[in-house]
């Protein structure tokens, strides 16, 4: 390719290529699937060091242990799940066949989609990259990755790692702004997968429709935390602080608001940041920046408006710095209704609190907004807990926690509704990435004869029987 071609059409080309060499090898063997993820697991180990200086250098300062812990070590265990797995997962399910098509025989055989495209965010670059690239990887497919432009530092080395460790007609990485990204949204991929925002996966949706593309959407949304008259206060703050502020907020299941009971609003304002301070004492190297001065810009307009509009602010008391894009975590008392903290996901250290009379309120408050992709529930109560899970939806739960339901390979992650469509994660994913293909095989009797034409008593007879 010309070294000047444009990054579109550097994916489409890379596509023709896959495609083609998708054709030529047909069904991927469980040893080549293997030893693909075996080499994905020494890239990411070979490179977790420049991995986390590239992504810490984009954000200004990304916590290294965060980086470490919430990428590296997620998607190295992701792999080594899929890896165990993956035979396991190829094989046929022999499903049950009807008396009258006796003595055939009926199977699904999990076959590869093909090529899959990914768009992936800034927040967790790493992670959100390689994690639905493990699971097609697994379900033996090749994969084209656009990673977010927000990152560049990060894209560069991604592209490098991947190129000197795939052939292009494997995996590959595509580089490029939005423009890029449009493009790469339209092309005819037999999988598309984007993690962002709702608006953009609107545009993602409509683009892929042009093909018929199937999709896999995660959009994140408003996710909330419900702290239950039973739940322990201080364990509901340790992790709801923990899940607010890791990544400086920035992380697309965080808890984006808390619902708690109304007489313990203050009680549990000046707790969460206690434990901020507790967490962060100078915001030094394991308190993250905010990606861009955009980011920072909108979240002080945000504070500044709540303010204004009566809500009660209290604050980590180390400064922001603009310059350093550093903005301390803030907690804000029953923010105005039209405000931004309540009709907009946050993506940042700033955490709403609401007061609520009676649970069901709660609960009514939750569903007068669009799914959220996560939902968090304190309580001791076991009752208490079933009550907001059988009176709410979300793409997925931890109950006396957070975060923590994305770290489960068992389980499947993804939105509904508004936050998405489409889970992956370990089996969850080498199915959303397989085609599920129905094979029907007939014994050494097919009944299906007597009922070819020309219809004569002996088909009629037969169909009389089948109608009993």
């Amino acid at each position: 390719m010309d070294g000047h071609s444009p990054p579109a059409t550097e994916a489409s080309r890379l596509l023709t290529l896959q495609r083609a060499a998708q054709l030529k090898e047909g069904l991927p063997s469980a040893r080549v699937r293997t030893d693909r993820l075996y080499q994905l697991e020494d890239m990411v180990r070979k490179r977790a060091q420049s991995f986390a200086d590239a992504i810490s250098a984009d954000f200004g300062n990304r916590s290294r242990f965060e980086t470490d812990l919430l990428e590296t070590a997620v998607t190295v265990s992701a792999i080594r799940h899929a890896r165990k797995n993956v035979k396991w997962w190829m094989q046929p399910s022999y499903r049950e066949v009807g008396l009258n098509f006796w003595p055939g025989s009926a199977w699904v055989r999990p076959d590869p989609l093909g090529v899959i495209g990914i768009v992936s965010p800034w927040n967790y670059p790493l992670q959100l990259a390689l994690s639905p690239l493990v699971d097609a990887v697994a379900g033996g497919n090749r994969v084209i990755i656009k990673p977010s432009e927000y990152t560049p530092n990060f894209c560069d080395l991604l592209k490098r790692a991947i190129s000197e460790t795939f052939a292009e007609d494997e995996i590959a990485v595509v580089l490029g702004g939005p423009e890029v990204a449009a493009e790469f949204s339209r092309l005819p991929f037999d999988h598309l997968v984007f993690t962002g925002s709702t608006s953009v996966g609107r545009k993602v949706a409509a683009s892929a429709a042009e093909n018929l593309t199937p999709t896999t959407l995660e959009l994140g949304g408003k996710s909330p935390a419900v702290v239950c008259p039973s739940a322990s206060m201080v364990k509901a703050v340790k992790a709801i602080a923990y899940g607010k502020f890791i990544n400086a907020g920035q992380t697309c299941i965080a808890p984006d608001y808390v619902l708690v009971p109304r007489e313990r609003m203050i009680e549990f304002s000046e707790m969460i940041i206690a434990e901020a301070r507790r967490a962060y004492p100078d915001l030094g190297p394991d308190y993250s920046s905010m990606v861009s001065d955009r980011s920072y810009d909108r979240l002080m307009s945000a504070i500044t408006e709540a303010e204004m509009g009566g809500a009660k602010v209290l604050r980590h008391p180390a400064p922001s710095d603009r310059a350093r894009r550093v903005l301390p975590p803030v907690v804000v008392l029953d923010p105005p209704q039209d405000s931004l903290l309540v009709r907009e996901e946050i993506f940042g250290p700033v955490l709403p609190v609401i007061g609520y009379d009676s649970l069901d309120d709660a609960l009514d408050w939750i569903n007068q907004h669009p799914h959220p992709l996560a939902l968090y529930v304190f309580a001791n109560d076991t009752r208490e807990q079933n009550r907001v899970l059988d009176r709410t939806q979300s793409g997925g739960v931890t109950v006396n926690g957070t975060l923590l339901h994305i770290a489960q390979e068992g389980l499947p992650f993804g939105g509904v509704g508004a936050s998405g469509w489409g889970g992956y994660h370990g089996k969850a994913g080498f199915d959303r990435f397989t085609h599920q293909r129905a094979v029907f095989k007939t014994g050494f009797f097919n009944a299906a004869t007597l009922l070819a034409p020309p219809y004569g008593a002996r088909a009629r007879q037969l169909l009389r029987f089948l109608m009993r």
